[in-house]
């Protein structure tokens, strides 16, 4: 069976910093592909971060704000939120590709505001 779970969801001043987490099972964690996503209220899913087993790729949106780190002695991937703004108040995901078969988690509910 395979699982997909986030952590670290939460609220937080606009400013201040989140880190969330993807823990994998019953992949081949090192071959898949990782990626964050979120849902922001009255928008559709857009895509925040994608690690590869060698490379990682941050969307233009977040990418001097958010950064994404993988473990894959863990099976994890960690999308650390710095500077947070309203805006990125949403439903954070995460999905593992591997062999074509797509994998995604329940969500992390990030709330943003003061």
């Amino acid at each position: 069976q395979v699982l997909v779970v986030e952590s670290g969801g939460g609220w937080v001043q606009p400013g201040g910093s989140l880190r969330l987490s993807c823990r994998t099972s019953g992949i081949d964690f090192s071959g898949a592909l990782i990626s964050w996503h979120r849902r922001a209220p009255g928008k559709e899913r857009e895509t925040v971060a994608i690690s590869s087993g060698l490379h990682t790729w941050d969307t233009s949106s977040v990418k001097t704000r958010f950064s994404i780190s993988r473990d894959n002695s863990k099976n994890t991937v960690d999308l650390l939120m710095n500077n947070v703004q309203l805006e990125d108040t949403g439903v954070y995901y995460c999905r593992a590709l591997i062999n074509d078969h797509e994998y995604w988690g329940q969500g992390t509910q990030v709330t943003v505001s003061s």
